[in-house]
């Protein structure tokens, strides 16, 4: 291991975005040195990212700060209903049950996880993320720009400059990441090419504050979407009115033609079009900013290169359909972090770094697919609310949408498909947590055979014990009493051994490694007892099997049945972790 006296930091991480922040939490509460530069002067200063999906949540659990955001988050049960209206105050078209709050899916939604959904914006996550990794030991500094990198001496050099003074000067670090977002200068001078195209579409931004209390508190949401002749436009072709925090601030959205150049965003315009959609042509708002944003589509196929790694919206860049934006950040830092501290700390040889874009890469494609599909699945919602061959398309539309004749019937029937499609863009809870990782840092089954899904991939959660999946979540019994999911009892920056009663010999081959890295956790023992007979059915293995799980929670090697003795059990783990963490000498001769 290199001396760490060389080097100023063992990892520093430009950008204080999701994955930056999160990234940089990780780290500081694994024991490493820590350097984060953000050339703003404090976090995000806007609400754009707010949907928090289980895993990204999982990941909150994992730090223990879950409790603390929720205090600051729009709960889960509030995030609700989709409404499609013709404005707050006007005549509903349709709803949509979302996020996983429909009688249809909660239950899976339960199932799938400890950690329910919620509504924590951007500007929320960000605060809390850098306060908890700065009381951890990471160091920041804000108002400070990178200007450019170079990889010698088996470390990084990377040039930056105090943007207040002027000064520039240089921090060595064994690594860095480049976490500097969708304008990304470490990504473009770490020469990673960008698959897709930017700037395909454009969206209008007003955050604005106004009590709507009476139009949405019996009818809670995240998200109105207003179908109008006034919001025809765009893309998604309807306007949005999203709850920033329940009833008061608020963010209005319209799409644009780029090809007319910028749009009237001046004070008077805007409130005209916020009363539109509203419904309201008397509703006094305040308008805190206006923004333009642009719907990019596109994602790198390699995230790292030597010692410098990039993640976060630097290498997948997509709209916001889906909510999949932060979480997806929160996901690549929870997933670099762990493999940067075990090289750090020689528990791991630096061949496991290779496995962090094999693994989110695949993962960054996919949901920049996603997001950009639950775009263009509005198509068919738009059908059902214009008739094209009138003046006014929508107004038409709509009469027709509630005609009693044939006309109405087909386009009620069209309508219910059209909705239907969106379960994907919004109940998706398998494009969440069906995340599967494939690299040298997991070990299949040795007899392993394509995984065959029960139901839709994308809709459904399939969980599963299948190494590279997450290890599935169940409840069983703590010391107290209390119910403690199975997710609780691994991560935290270590290994964890899982067996059951029955699996003494793996307990003693953990017990003989003696990794200060690696814990055992025993189903059936106080503290984890397994009377709902929940993980019985989950586990996939025997009771005196094994489950190996990465610190992010991930199944990274499983012995399926017994092993014949402390020592096969010894020869057997030692050689999983041997390739796992390309560390040879842990494998026994």
């Amino acid at each position: 291991m290199t001396n760490p006296q060389t080097f100023d930091t063992d990892v520093l991480i430009v950008g204080t975005g999701p994955m930056g922040a999160t990234t940089a939490l990780a780290l500081a509460t694994y024991g490493v040195r820590t350097q984060v530069v953000s050339r703003f002067n404090w976090t995000a200063d806007s609400p754009r990212a707010h949907i928090t999906n289980q895993r990204a949540v999982e990941v909150l659990r994992d730090f223990g700060i879950e409790d603390e955001a929720r205090r600051g988050a729009t709960p889960w049960a509030l995030m609700g209903d989709t409404l499609f209206t013709t404005s707050l105050a006007g005549p509903e078209i349709a709803r949509l049950r979302t996020w996983g709050t429909g009688d249809e899916r909660i239950g899976d939604y339960l199932q799938g996880s400890p950690c329910g959904m919620m509504d924590f914006t951007q500007d929320k996550m960000e605060p809390l993320l850098v306060k908890h990794a700065a009381a951890r030991g990471a160091s920041f500094s804000f108002n400070t720009e990178y200007l450019d990198h170079r990889e010698e001496d088996g470390g990084v050099t990377v040039s930056l400059k105090d943007r207040l003074s002027g000064r520039q000067y240089t921090v060595r670090a064994r690594y860095l990441v480049g976490a500097d977002g969708a304008r990304s200068k470490v990504m473009e001078d770490l020469g990673l090419p960008l698959e897709g195209h930017l700037a395909r579409a454009a969206t209008a931004y007003v955050f604005f504050r106004a009590d709507l209390s009476r139009y949405t508190a019996h009818r809670p949401s995240i998200l109105y979407w207003i179908v109008t002749s006034n919001a025809a436009f765009g893309e998604i072709g309807m306007g949005v009115l999203r709850a920033i925090e329940p009833w008061n601030r608020w963010i209005a959205g319209w799409g644009l033609d780029m090809s007319k150049g910028e749009p009237d965003l001046s004070a008077d315009e805007v409130t005209r079009r916020v009363r539109l959609l509203v419904g309201d042509p008397a509703l006094e708002i305040e308008i805190d900013t206006t923004s333009i944003w642009y719907v990019n589509q596109a994602h790198a196929p390699v995230y790292s290169k030597g010692r410098v790694f990039c993640g976060g919206d630097a290498v997948h860049r997509h709209p916001p359909s889906s909510g999949l934006g932060s979480n997806t950040c929160l996901g690549d830092a929870f997933n670099l972090a762990w493999k940067l501290a075990f090289v750090v700390k020689g528990h791991a040889g630096e061949q496991l770094l290779d496995s962090y874009s094999l693994e989110r890469a695949p993962v960054g494609a996919q949901v920049v697919a996603r997001a950009n599909q639950s775009r263009l699945d509005y198509g068919p919602l738009n059908k059902c609310f214009r008739d094209p061959s009138a003046a006014d398309p929508v107004a038409s539309g709509l009469a027709q949408l509630s005609d009693p004749g044939a006309e109405g019937a087909a386009r009620r029937a069209a309508l219910a498909d059209a909705l239907d499609l969106k379960q994907f863009e919004f109940n998706a809870e398998g494009v969440e947590l069906n995340q599967r990782c494939v690299s040298d840092a997991v070990v299949p089954d040795a007899d392993a055979q394509p995984e065959v899904w029960r139901r839709d991939p994308q809709l459904y959660l399939q969980a599963t014990t299948r190494p590279g999946a997450k290890i599935p979540h169940c409840w069983l019994v703590g010391v107290d009493g209390r119910r403690v999911s199975t997710l609780d009892l691994v991560g935290k920056g270590r290994f964890s051994l899982v067996t059951g009663l029955s699996g003494t010999a793996w307990t003693q081959a953990a017990q003989r490694l003696s990794a200060p890295w690696l814990r055992t956790v025993v189903v059936g023992t106080p503290g984890a007892q397994d009377y709902y007979y929940c993980w019985h059915k989950r586990r996939e293995v025997d009771e005196a099997g094994a489950l190996l799980v990465r610190p992010d929670g991930v199944v990274a090697w499983r012995a399926l049945h017994a092993a014949r003795d402390a020592a096969d059990a010894e020869r057997q783990l030692r050689s999983a972790l041997a390739r796992i963490l390309d560390q040879p000498s842990l494998a026994l001769n």
